[in-house]
């Protein structure tokens, strides 16, 4: 009997897999024995789809940096992460799902705004807007959900503040950017939000034009829609994505690296106890390796055929390259599965690789220094207000992190 293409998926690993019971932070137990034994193997995806999975972290900086892989998601073969996806209109797509020069030219008029110096320069604001809301969970009621009141305003003040969205929207950017990244949301669901989004962005960018003032979304306006050089919508959707970008991402790196930390005491005092930049500036890369809330894998598309690790990736067939798993592997890290904040943790993939890694991963940095410097020093006390094993975890989100997160001190 021939074995049909069903009959074949149906007996590899599904992707995502669940993470096990007890062990949120390590990433799921069915894609580590192939990892071990075949680090380039094939995954089953929602629609039955058979994409290569990219495990080892060698294998996945070559690749990410390989011109014959396409992150264009428009193209045939790309693993789409869910259906809402695979029917989004092409005209909402991003610099995130192209290749250049169009992902150049797009990538580049925002590049400098993320620039290392520019995000150091706002530090000062950002430990402000960091202690103030310590302040204000300090002079409130006990216990407390650390995403809502601490984890989630952290980033979207800051990225509010950058781009020159009124933070006062939050609710709304919050609510929709939540539909966008939950894996089960319908397609009409998330068109509907992304609609609501870039409508909301194309408005703004409208004011800016009228009325400049000193932050991206006037800089984008003034510099770049007015000249010619982008479209009012393209602008709106590259607003959009860096707002959705700049506070889900950090929030629940955020939130999960407490989490982390408080399972890891000995760790904790480590961090909460030194008052050595360079010591909380490893730590944090140290966390990002460890926790990898991106995990859905980054997603792309071969051009032409391609021989690594002991396979031949057909042109057309889907790549999808597992951050999760190669910040595990012990080739790159040894003892991987342990959290050490003393560990030289800087060449981990949780931001990516290559032409499309993280453009905002300076950003993201600084809040995550002062963010991790700062909480436990002035909350030494800090303690989860629920059992470890009742807490909710993201499983069903493209970002992992925790719905909430009850804390007392």
């Amino acid at each position: 009997m021939t074995e049909t293409v069903a009959d074949t998926a149906a007996g590899l690993p599904g992707y995502p897999s669940p993470r096990a019971a007890g062990c949120p932070f390590d990433p799921p137990p069915a894609l580590r024995p192939p990892h071990a034994d075949r680090p380039v193997s094939r995954v089953r995806l929602w629609d039955g789809t058979q994409p290569w999975l990219i495990t080892r972290h060698a294998d996945l900086r070559t690749l990410l940096n390989d011109p014959r892989v396409s992150a264009d998601s428009t193209r045939d073969g790309y693993p789409h992460r869910s259906a809402s996806m695979q029917g989004s209109d092409p005209a909402t797509q991003t610099f995130l799902s192209m290749d250049d020069p169009e992902h150049a030219r797009l990538r580049r008029m925002v590049t400098s705004p993320f620039a290392i110096r520019k995000m150091e320069a706002l530090r000062p604001s950002i430990q402000k807007i960091v202690d103030d809301l310590i302040d204000a969970m300090l002079a409130g009621p006990r216990p407390v959900d650390l995403v809502e009141a601490f984890a989630l305003p952290v980033p979207s003040l800051v990225i509010c503040a950058l781009l020159g969205v009124p933070y006062e929207k939050h609710d709304f950017f919050q609510r929709n950017t939540r539909v966008i990244v939950r894996r089960t949301s319908s397609p009409e669901e998330v068109a509907a939000a992304n609609t609501a989004l870039v409508d909301y962005m194309d408005d703004l960018l409208g004011d800016k034009l009228a009325h400049p003032a000193d932050d991206l979304l006037s800089t984008l306006a003034t510099e770049r829609v007015a000249t010619g050089e982008m479209t009012r919508r393209e602008a709106a959707r590259m607003g959009n994505l860096l707002l959705a970008a700049g506070h889900e991402t950090t929030a629940n790196m955020i939130a999960l690296g407490t989490v982390a930390l408080l399972r890891n005491p000995d760790q904790l005092a480590r961090l909460r106890d030194t008052e050595d930049p360079k010591a909380v500036a490893g730590a944090v890369e140290e966390l990002l390796r460890y926790l990898n809330i991106t995990h859905s894998g980054r997603r792309r598309v071969a051009l032409e055929d391609i021989e690594i690790g002991g396979e031949t990736i057909r042109a057309g067939e889907g790549l999808i390259f597992a951050n999760d798993i190669a910040n595990r592997d012990p080739d790159a890290f040894p003892g991987p599965d342990r959290l050490d904040l003393s560990r030289d943790a800087r060449r981990h993939v949780a931001f990516g690789y290559g032409v499309h890694q993280c453009l905002g991963q300076p950003l993201a940095r600084v809040e995550l220094q002062v963010v991790y410097s700062t909480l436990y020093r002035r909350i030494p006390t800090l303690a989860l207000d629920t059992p470890f094993e009742q807490l909710e975890f993201k499983h069903d989100g493209l970002v992992y992190g925790v719905y909430k997160l009850p804390v007392t001190w």
